[in-house]
């Protein structure tokens, strides 16, 4: 078993901890919040389900979790702002690290987290889910087989009608808008099939708030277009103004044909007059025409995610995603930032 310590307790480690019931050898044995209270009762939910060792230790101080000798691998599922600190944490312990989306604010950022993990030798993954949705996992196999012949572009779709926690909001300190939010994502899945060794070489991106000004003065809509160096082009849009529930899409086109992806769809829908608790990752209505997705935890990767992290971690191998991928994620959406303000196509750099 792998003693499993997380750093959080909203609602994206809701979804974490949900996932890791997938993981057999996964063993919740710790949990952080700021507020005690909170670590406590977000154990009380989850330890009987989750904690094979029978119980979760909970902790107001990062460093402690960190130090608890149960734990062996720490997960974090905090805030942007908290992430490298939370890595050095982790790292000053000598514990295996998976953290959240997007690994940083910047590139230079991601820099500072990529050096620390490097710097003291620590297992790391990125936790980018989207790569192990089973729809994107399917559509991966079919274009590797040569299904839809050369891959020539992507689509990518994903958008709702804005953050759950109020640090979304607050641009300045998370580092951007719905781009970071929602397009580390996209961004990412991009790589994903046109693959690694080939990088983006130049972006062009547009993003504006049309919706929420009351609440922030990051983008709450975007598009950027990416070109990669074998020619490939994927265009991914972002967006916090779509009322209904999660948009999760993406197309392909190839020389031989082309795949459509939806990991949003589901196959339950129906017209309620009275509410019936939690019907969606941000669904806004509880009553009237709504569409639950069944075990969002597994429709969404993240079960998957956690079951492959673990995994590679027992054995000692590199896992499908790194602390690399994620810092080269936060390097072109630095360009996309960049070609916001500019209005022209912009390199993407490396270097930090």
């Amino acid at each position: 078993m792998v003693g499993i310590g997380i750093l959080g307790s909203g609602f994206i480690s809701d979804q974490y901890v949900d996932g890791l019931q997938d993981v057999r050898t996964a063993d919740l044995v710790a949990n952080y919040s700021r507020d005690l209270e909170r670590a406590r009762e977000f154990a009380a939910k989850w330890a009987p389900i989750v904690s094979v060792s029978g119980g979760m230790t909970s902790y107001d101080d990062m460093e402690a979790l960190c130090a608890d000798p149960a734990v062996e691998l720490v997960i974090i599922a905090l805030p942007n702002e908290i992430h490298v600190e939370a890595v050095r944490l982790a790292a000053k312990h000598g514990k295996g690290v998976i953290c959240t989306k997007p690994l940083a604010r910047t590139g230079a950022e991601a820099k500072q987290i990529l050096d620390i993990v490097e710097e003291t030798g620590i297992w790391a993954a990125y936790a980018e889910c989207s790569v192990f949705s089973p729809n994107i996992v399917k559509a991966h196999d079919m274009v590797q087989a040569g299904g839809i012949g050369d891959l020539l572009t992507m689509r990518a779709r994903e958008g709702h009608s804005g953050p759950h926690a109020p640090h979304f909001w607050d641009a300045e300190t998370a580092g951007g808008g719905a781009l970071l939010d929602m397009g580390c994502h996209t961004v990412e899945s991009a790589r994903h099939f046109f693959g690694k060794d080939n990088p983006v070489t130049e972006v062009w991106a547009w993003g504006a708030t049309l919706v929420h000004g009351d609440k922030t003065t990051g983008e709450d809509v975007a598009t950027a277009i990416l070109k990669f160096e074998g020619g490939q082009v994927a265009t991914v849009e972002s967006s916090w103004i779509e009322k209904g529930g999660m948009q999760l899409r993406h197309e392909f086109v190839g020389t031989a044909g082309r795949l459509y992806t939806d990991s949003s769809a589901t196959p339950v829908w129906g017209f309620i007059q009275n509410p019936v608790g939690y019907l969606v990752e941000k669904s806004d209505a509880e009553t009237g025409w709504v569409y639950p997705v069944p075990e969002e935890a597994r429709a969404y990767g993240f079960s998957q995610q956690f079951r492959s992290f673990v995994t590679s971690f027992e054995k000692g191998e590199e896992p499908v995603e790194t602390f690399r991928d994620g810092f080269i994620v936060n390097c072109i959406l630095d360009a996309c930032y960049k070609s916001m303000t500019t209005g022209v196509w912009e390199k993407v750099s490396y270097e930090r």
